[in-house]
């Protein structure tokens, strides 16, 4: 269940600048020096309305198996999200705010950069479509690169959790 963040911790996160400076750049062309991420699956067992509903109430980052607060739904500009992936002590914390919101009629979702002690830099777009045919797609598109020590020697191990949770917010999507 997605926790409430505490409104000091919401207000400092959004006090903090993106680590990254093409804020907003996973609406267009992504920046050279980055690992681009995009992926794409059709949902089989979903609404459309009910999809968008659990992506803006954070219910697919939990499927994922983050652990999630948030100031709010990811519906404007102003929400941060402070998750964490792992268990204990050794969980990453992973400090976010959203970039921007899609809302149209056939459109929805969000892009959120990261924020300090976040381990990779970057941004990242969550967005629903709804096709002329019906079809309901999901497609992630993202850039990063490490920004702690720690990220920077897990090398392939990091790249690998990376797409171990994309995948995994994939299949949340679907449930």
């Amino acid at each position: 269940m997605v926790q409430r963040l505490a409104p000091a911790r919401a207000a400092a996160l959004r006090a903090a600048p993106f680590t990254y400076d093409a804020v907003g750049a996973t609406g267009g062309d992504l920046p050279v020096g980055y690992r681009p991420t995009q992926r794409r699956a059709v949902l089989e067992r979903r609404d459309f309305d009910g999809a968008v509903d659990d992506l803006m109430r954070w219910r697919v980052h939990e499927g994922a198996g983050l652990w999630v607060a948030a100031s709010g739904p990811a519906t404007d500009s102003d929400t941060v999200v402070d998750m964490r992936f792992g268990l204990g002590p050794l969980a990453l914390r992973i400090p976010c705010r959203i970039v921007y919101v899609v809302d149209e009629p056939d459109r929805a979702g969000f892009a959120y950069g990261t924020l300090p002690s976040h381990p990779e830099t970057g941004e990242e777009l969550f967005l629903l479509s709804r096709l002329g045919d019906g079809r309901i797609t999901f497609t992630l598109t993202a850039f990063s690169r490490p920004s702690t020590r720690l990220a920077r020697l897990g090398g392939p191990v990091s790249r690998a959790v990376q797409t171990r949770v994309t995948d995994r917010y994939l299949r949340a999507a679907n449930r």
